[in-house]
């Protein structure tokens, strides 16, 4: 991504905005973990979005005053201990080249200027990202920021901006798209290392070690989420992060596992069986995967309702379970598909978006999982699909996805 998209993610937002606006927006701060370590920082993802900083304590604020509107990135200061024990700050000249901001100041500066504007009477609303996922979740900095603002400047009128953010995220831009098409490569390399090493006996610490090797021979020291990574028994738990199992011949692996390139991140689930040759059974359950995972792709156009998606994929997946035997009502596929069947990705694993009617230039998952615990066989098949003008592609179809492509990698051909 370069300075011109996060300027003109930027843009849009402001456009969104009414006159006599402030608008105020926070990377984050890192979290505490133990007693002299915090955990690693990770920028909010919409503020990451707007400004390409991922920086802690960054704070951008806008000024929208009639028809101009007047930015200014704050960015810590240069502090020569501090960086020698926690890494280089972004000087003022790195910040406005990533970012494309014309103006940088210190992060010590920014509640001075806001309170000197407010005390001007030219602002009658502050806008900022107030998006919170669960009513319990801890306070972010922009609602521990919104409390102090009602109580500063009760007159003023406090808007929530994350519903328009949520909007600009929903359609990617040629530019994610692409960023995203080299996490898929990244990935692929990836989910191959771990089939052509995968044998009877391999405990998934070993699988993950084949998959995050194969990430950081191109520069990706971090997945896009924490690999869920799992044979047998522990593929029925759908967020599995023990990695302590160990596959047994005849067992399935399932892992749900993603890279990230350029901010982008993609996510994608594969299961073969550890040694390389699929049993009766397991064949007849990935088949209705895969059957209901090709039907979708065929289907998948501009114009369908979002919420269609995932009931077609589930009505889809029953007539083939249902044509092997294992169900005979819909009332009872509730016991082999046990989560939905998409989620948009990209800025996040399971991105914000805001979206009732598939659209070109949306990203999200189509996945289908099927967990048959009877036969002790649970894995799930889920690829990235790109909406274009008129129908769908496959962003992952180049990941190893039917029995004949899973066994042939796994035999060495």
């Amino acid at each position: 991504m370069n300075a011109e998209f996060y300027q003109g993610n930027r843009q849009r937002l402001y456009d969104s905005l009414p006159d006599h606006t402030l608008l105020l927006l926070f990377s984050g701060s890192s979290i505490r973990k133990t007693a002299d370590e915090n955990y690693p920082f990770y920028a909010d993802r919409s503020f990451l979005y707007l400004t390409g900083i991922g920086q802690e304590h960054t704070v951008l604020m806008a000024e929208k005053d009639g028809e101009e509107v007047q930015e200014t990135l704050y960015i810590l200061p240069p502090d020569m201990l501090a960086e020698r024990w926690t890494g280089k700050r972004f000087t003022p000249e790195e910040a406005r080249a990533r970012s494309g901001a014309a103006q940088i100041a210190s992060s010590g500066e920014w509640e001075n200027r806001l309170k000197l504007l407010m005390r001007s009477g030219r602002f009658e609303r502050i806008a900022m990202d107030l998006y919170r996922h669960d009513p319990e979740d801890a306070d972010t900095e922009s609602i521990r920021m919104a409390r102090k603002l009602r109580k500063w400047y009760p007159a003023a009128t406090l808007t929530d901006i994350s519903r328009q953010i949520r909007r600009q995220r929903t359609i990617k831009q040629p530019c994610e798209i692409e960023a995203m098409r080299e996490a898929v490569k990244i990935t692929r390399d990836g989910i191959l290392a771990m089939m052509k090493a995968s044998k009877p006996g391999m405990y998934e610490y070993q699988y993950k070690a084949e998959f995050d090797y194969a990430l950081a021979q191109h520069g990706c020291l971090e997945p896009a989420f924490p690999s869920i990574i799992s044979a047998g028994a522990n593929n029925f738990c759908i967020h599995y992060y023990e990695y302590t199992g160990q596959a047994k011949d005849g067992d399935m692996i399932l892992n749900d596992v993603g890279a990230q390139y350029d901010h982008l991140f993609n996510d994608v689930s594969r299961g073969w069986p550890c040694n390389g040759k699929f049993s009766e059974r397991q064949r007849l359950l990935y088949t209705c995967a895969y059957r209901t995972s090709q039907h979708m792709f065929s289907i998948i156009r501009p114009g369908m309702k979002m919420a269609d998606v995932d009931r077609l994929a589930r009505e889809y997946n029953f007539e083939q379970l249902k044509a092997i035997g294992l169900c005979d009502r819909y009332e009872d596929v509730g016991r082999y598909i046990w989560h939905g069947g998409a989620h948009h990705v990209g800025w996040d694993t399971h991105d914000l978006v805001d979206v009732d009617i598939v659209e070109p230039g949306m990203v999200f998952c189509v996945d289908i999982g099927i967990y048959c615990e009877e036969w002790g066989i649970g894995f799930r098949l889920e690829d990235n699909c790109l909406v274009t003008e008129d129908s769908c592609e496959n962003l992952t179809a180049s990941i190893p996805r039917t029995i004949e492509e899973i066994e042939s990698v796994m035999g060495g051909e």
